[in-house]
């Protein structure tokens, strides 16, 4: 299944158990086109919102024991049932995608923080139900890897944001570093720029290592696929810092030759990443 979207999450790969890599398909299926409806096309906010408000409503027919009246959520609800998957991760990546159309700017890392709580963590938590391995160690976990995974997608997307007009740096961080958006405008690339970057590199990798003892903790297939997951974030954090924090022109991403690095690094995977 290509991932045209989020190259840093693995999404139904080779690494799961067959018996999961339909239900996989269609909650990524559901996730993605949701991101679309906020994301993609020439709608009006008034439009997306409403479409979202209707996959809303899907979910709660599906609550509420009613059939679905979409394909997608008629394919969605039995792998609900049949795996008893909390509705709230759900609900909660559409309240992210709502809020992705209206809201452009975050004034300090806690608005952040919840941004991702909605918008990434919710995917951790699903797998994890799925493999019914669920517990809160597990899940606070899991939140710190989907957390740092968004974070590292905001930080290498930051040229990328801009011509969203949004903009995931927390705005007391510009100011912090003396930076404004005009920094972002002109793809900056000075003294405090490179302060910035790194500062926001280093918090992410941070919690990027908080979370990283789940890959050990859950057997099999599943931790191999989470020790990939931690590896690939680590690695852009890695290019970012390769390329002095200039995502304006060398935006970091995984390419052909870092896959048999990663391979090395996950089959080596210690607590501590290395």
């Amino acid at each position: 299944m290509p991932v045209d979207h989020y190259e840093n999450f693995p999404v139904a790969s080779i690494l799961l158990p067959r018996h999961l890599r339909r239900p996989v398909e269609v909650i990524y299926r559901f996730a993605r086109s949701a991101d679309d409806i906020a994301d993609e096309g020439e709608a009006g906010d008034a439009e997306r919102l409403q479409a979202l408000a209707t996959y809303d409503a899907e979910l709660e027919r599906i609550e509420a024991g009613i059939t679905p009246e979409t394909p997608l959520f008629q394919d969605l609800a039995p792998i609900l049932v049949a795996h008893d998957l909390p509705l709230q991760p759900f609900h909660d990546l559409l309240s992210a995608f709502a809020q992705d159309v209206t809201v452009k700017r975050y004034a300090d890392y806690p608005a952040l923080l919840d941004y991702c709580r909605r918008s990434a963590n919710p995917v951790g938590r699903i797998m994890l139900h799925l493999f019914e391995a669920a517990t809160p160690e597990n899940l606070a976990r899991s939140d710190a890897i989907c957390t740092a995974l968004q974070l590292i997608n905001f930080w290498q997307d930051v040229a990328v944001d801009w011509e969203k007009q949004r903009v995931y740096l927390p705005q007391e961080d510009l100011l912090r570093f003396g930076l404004d958006e005009k920094a972002i405008a002109a793809g900056q690339v000075d003294e405090a720029w490179c302060a910035l970057m790194d500062f926001q590199v280093q918090r992410a990798r941070q919690l990027m290592l908080d979370g990283a003892p789940l890959a050990l903790d859950l057997p099999g297939r599943f931790g191999w696929e989470i020790r990939l997951t931690v590896e690939g974030g680590l690695r852009i954090l890695e290019k970012i810092g390769q390329v002095g924090g200039d995502v304006f022109r060398r935006r970091p991403r995984l390419g052909g030759g870092d896959w048999l690095l990663l391979a090395c690094r996950a089959a080596l995977f210690r607590h501590g990443c290395r």
